[in-house]
């Protein structure tokens, strides 16, 4: 039997609207209201990069700015709130953000008998070797189950980074690709994804699978009431 993993997860979600172009400039607001040693906020250390799963995430949600805290980022969050100063730089505009809304809750996050249906949007699930062995696919089948291992990868990271063990095998299956496209992160030119999957695996609301998953990419939501089924 799975041992339970309660996660607790914190979304802040203001009443300021926002791109996804400006998301960097968001996160580096925020950034810069905290101490430098608080590695959560931007996962640099003295050696480099926290490698592990990013637990403050930056998003747009609905249009407006959000955060996405999670295990120990629900407690380092309270540091932001300590500076009491939400006058943020975002680009070339100065602006007071505004909380609109603040929602607590636990995440059990462990395989289940059911499934659950989730769209991702501008998912990064790849890099320079993985891209090419995709590209060489020939088949709409053969490629739609690389993402599903793809999936399966990035929830696995997911759970180990936040220190769940997990013995029950988790399936992944994409149902629909709404999209493929371009986009730009760190300054590379990545192939991103729009797509609904279906997992075993509960996946909380606005939590994020793949690359850039702190910055607004790989943004998970899910459907509910769902008659998805996946021809192949």
């Amino acid at each position: 039997m799975e041992q339970l993993h309660k996660i607790p997860i914190l979304t802040i979600r203001f009443a300021n609207e926002i791109t996804s172009a400006e998301l960097p400039f968001f996160r580096g607001a925020i950034i810069s209201k905290v101490p430098a040693a608080l590695t959560l906020f931007h996962n640099h250390i003295d050696t480099g990069f926290r490698y592990s799963y990013p637990l403050i995430q930056y998003k747009r949600i609905d249009g407006k700015a959000a955060i996405v805290c999670i295990g120990e980022g629900t407690e380092a969050i309270g540091n932001f709130f300590a500076s009491a100063d939400f006058n943020l730089q975002i680009g070339n505009r100065q602006t007071t953000f505004q909380i609109e809304n603040m929602q607590a809750s636990q995440w059990l996050l462990q395989p289940w008998e059911d499934t659950f249906t989730y769209t991702i949007s501008r998912w990064l699930p790849f890099n320079s070797d993985n891209y090419a062995k995709y590209k060489q696919l020939n088949g709409i089948v053969e490629r739609v189950q690389m993402l599903d291992h793809l999936l399966v990868g990035n929830i696995l990271s997911l759970c180990t980074g936040l220190g769940v063990h997990i013995e029950s095998a988790i399936t992944c299956q994409v149902l629909d690709i709404s999209r493929e496209y371009v986009c730009e992160y760190k300054g590379v030119k990545m192939q991103a994804l729009n797509l609904t999957f279906r997992t075993n695996v509960y996946l909380h609301n606005f939590i994020a699978l793949g690359k850039g998953v702190s910055q607004g990419f790989g943004i998970v939501k899910q459907i509910k009431n769902h008659i998805y089924e996946r021809n192949s």
